[in-house]
């Protein structure tokens, strides 16, 4: 679990948007994992299953908390993401995306994450989700058409 350990937290932060909850759940969802490494099923995705776990436990604490405010919003200057230098126009462009997914409504958001940065084809994200797969393709269309109308509105070319 321990390569599989950076991709969860950057799931958590995804979900929560805030670094010491990303830590929080984080850390919940790997002692959820350990107390229940009986019920996973060999050959199938540990990843898949890990992530549905931290989703699971995101919304049972938004449920309980009530916690829907956007507090606790971490800038995107202040998350750690690996530098390979490159070119200044690129960081520039690629944090205005970052931040313009990050303004997008969570259902879009995560699924964006989920398709776009970790990879998952929309049937695997649906089933993470545990929504049908003409959701993800809608929650997609809509995160890209927001996107395209940010970046329309400042004039960047894209």
């Amino acid at each position: 679990m321990p390569e599989l350990f950076p991709r969860l937290w950057r799931f958590c932060m995804v979900l929560t948007k805030a670094r010491d909850r990303a830590d929080d759940l984080a850390q919940a969802t790997c002692e959820r994992a350990l107390i229940n490494a009986e019920k996973f099923q060999p050959g199938t995705d540990l990843d898949r299953w890990v992530f549905t776990m931290a989703r699971r436990i995101w919304l049972n604490d938004i449920r309980a908390t009530k916690v829907r405010r956007g507090e606790g919003q971490v800038p995107v200057e202040d998350v750690d993401v690996a530098d390979d230098a490159p070119h200044i126009d690129v960081n520039i462009l690629a944090r205005e995306v970052l931040n313009m997914v990050q303004a997008l409504p969570e259902g879009q958001r995560v699924t964006t994450f989920l398709v776009y940065v970790e990879g998952y084809s929309y049937r695997e994200a649906a089933e993470m989700l545990e929504i049908p797969i003409g959701t993800v393709m809608s929650r997609l269309a809509g995160a890209r058409k927001a996107v395209a109308a940010k970046v329309a509105a400042k004039g960047t070319v894209a």
